[in-house]
């Protein structure tokens, strides 16, 4: 009698570190390993639908993979494996997959939640900091040999006494809260639900349109979504304190950016530090050309030790499905679904 076959499990994306790399490979005492042969999404398709892919039950994947697949949407579902049960995204924000016609397919999706906060928070406590004393001009003129430029530069702000607004007061919001609170800064928060006060660590809960009207500094934290899309737009930038700093180290779209450039424009906003665009890898060349922003392209989780970390992280997750029939990191979305 012969033994039934291995589940198999798909990997759509890259590994790109060695102690993670030895983590999936080990993963092929429990279950095949499959890479798509698909380099777009139409390709992707056609081969689910020819039953290449057949019996995978999981699914790692990356932010590029998207490459290959496009958005994780209604479309796509509807042509997965039928037994494919399990989507581990290696990320926090998981915007390209459309959860909720995951849930009604029956599949669960998971994330990579507090490895990303530590990387994350670096990069926002930068942008604040920059933004603050408009550090992006003199190191313009600094890399075209004009030591401060032709004119001294406008003075900027010292972080002691400001008030941080944080817009999103998960991991990385509070992660940020605690580096920023170094600096002297104070901090308070809006967020779905108020947190516990140990959760809090002194920080104060206000509402929405306090949190605009008080805030020296706003960093948006927050995952994007339905409800979250341009949820920063022309009628937030008004209620805003002037002269206000805005950090994004969350997801472009959270933030209306051709607002933005009008804010800035007119003063509203007095400079910005941003990780994420709206419309990644392309960014508003109102903001490229504005020497009041501070750039970056998209290095949040940029480094060695944060990249390893979620890639193994995300095999956990993997792991626990084939093993414990559940995630390790269930996204929100899902925390009452059955497994």
């Amino acid at each position: 009698m012969s033994s039934p076959s291995k589940p198999r499990i798909l990997l759509l994306g890259e590994i790109e570190h060695e102690p993670a790399s030895e983590e999936w490979q080990a993963l092929s005492t429990l279950a095949e390993l499959v890479t798509p042969k698909a380099t777009n999404r139409a390709e992707f398709i056609q081969e689910c639908k020819s039953g290449a892919l057949n019996g995978v039950v999981a699914v790692y994947r990356t932010f590029g993979s998207a490459s290959i697949t496009g958005r994780v949407d209604e479309e796509m579902v509807k042509v997965l494996p039928k037994g494919l049960k399990y989507i581990a995204h290696n990320g926090a924000g998981y915007d390209q997959i459309d959860v909720d016609v995951c849930t009604e397919h029956g599949i669960h999706i998971s994330n990579v939640p507090t490895a990303v906060d530590d990387a994350t928070a670096d990069t926002g406590v930068f942008l604040a900091i920059g933004a603050l004393r408009g550090f992006n001009l003199p190191l313009v003129n600094l890399r075209k040999k004009v030591f401060r430029g032709t004119a001294a530069p406008s003075l900027g702000h010292d972080p002691e006494g400001k008030v941080l607004g944080i817009l999103g007061m998960g991991g990385i919001g509070r992660n940020m809260a605690r580096k920023l609170r170094a600096f002297g800064m104070s901090v308070q928060y809006y967020n779905r639900k108020k947190l516990s006060d140990e959760l809090a660590d002194g920080a104060k809960y206000v509402e929405f349109e306090e949190l605009l009207k008080t805030s020296d500094v706003i960093s948006l934290n927050l995952p994007l979504n339905a409800h979250t899309r341009h949820i920063i737009s022309t009628p937030q930038f008004h209620l805003m304190k002037p002269g206000v700093v805005i950090v994004n180290t969350a997801r472009g779209a959270v933030m209306d950016e051709a607002a933005l450039v009008a804010a800035l424009d007119i003063g509203t906003v007095a400079s910005v530090g941003l990780d994420v665009y709206e419309n990644e890898p392309e960014i508003h060349p109102g903001l490229v050309s504005n020497d009041k922003v501070l750039l970056l392209p998209h290095m949040g989780t940029y480094t060695v030790e944060t990249q390893t970390a979620m890639e193994k992280w995300n095999i956990s997750n993997v792991r626990m499905a084939l093993q414990e029939g559940k995630l390790r990191s269930p996204v929100p979305e899902q925390k009452d679904m059955a497994n």
